[in-house]
């Protein structure tokens, strides 16, 4: 996940836990508790401006993402967005992240508390150019914290579905955008 840079935005660094940064995943090491990561990848065959187009526009999201029925707020640094998250056999709940670091056609990551504060998940939407007009979108969550790994477990498997159903929805909709243009 290359979009997590602690030296392009000092805020953005200082809310995600330095035991996270430099390895992602599960289990302790020598720096400690290292939390859950839940991501799912895919290629789309259109540039970085077109998906990025798709995510900035927040208001448009219940047009084509599964798993946001509805999405609005402002992308700036410390803003709250609101959004109502629609995961794959879970109803549908209101949720109000903190943006912590935007990156325009890179990344988009924003903060929740989760198990009664006891932790926090730190929500990823990546996008790196690997040719001209192709990228990989990578989209998933960062569980830390006393509770976060246990809370990110309980929801393993509808996030991993609806991670997957929002990065095939963003495919879609950028190849069929970036085709009309073309």
């Amino acid at each position: 996940m290359m979009g997590l840079n602690k030296s392009a935005n000092p805020l953005a660094a200082s809310q995600l836990s330095p035991s996270f940064l430099p390895s992602l995943g599960r289990g302790k090491g020598p720096s400690g508790p290292k939390g859950l990561k839940l991501e799912h990848r895919i290629g789309v065959q259109a540039p970085p401006e077109v998906l990025w187009d798709l995510i900035a526009d927040l208001g448009a999201w219940p047009e084509w993402n599964p798993i946001y029925s509805q999405a609005s707020g402002v992308l700036s640094i410390g803003a709250p967005l609101e959004l109502t998250l629609a995961l794959p056999d879970l109803p549908p709940r209101f949720i109000e992240p903190v943006v912590v670091d935007w990156v325009p056609h890179e990344q988009l990551h924003w903060r929740t508390s989760v198990a009664s504060g006891l932790g926090v998940a730190i929500r990823f939407l990546e996008i790196d150019q690997v040719a001209e007009n192709a990228c990989i979108f990578s989209n998933g969550e960062l569980f830390q914290g006393l509770l976060g790994p246990a809370a990110g477990e309980r929801v393993r498997r509808p996030l991993k579905k609806g991670f997957a159903a929002m990065g095939e929805a963003l495919k879609a909709r950028a190849e069929a955008a970036w085709r009309a243009q073309s």
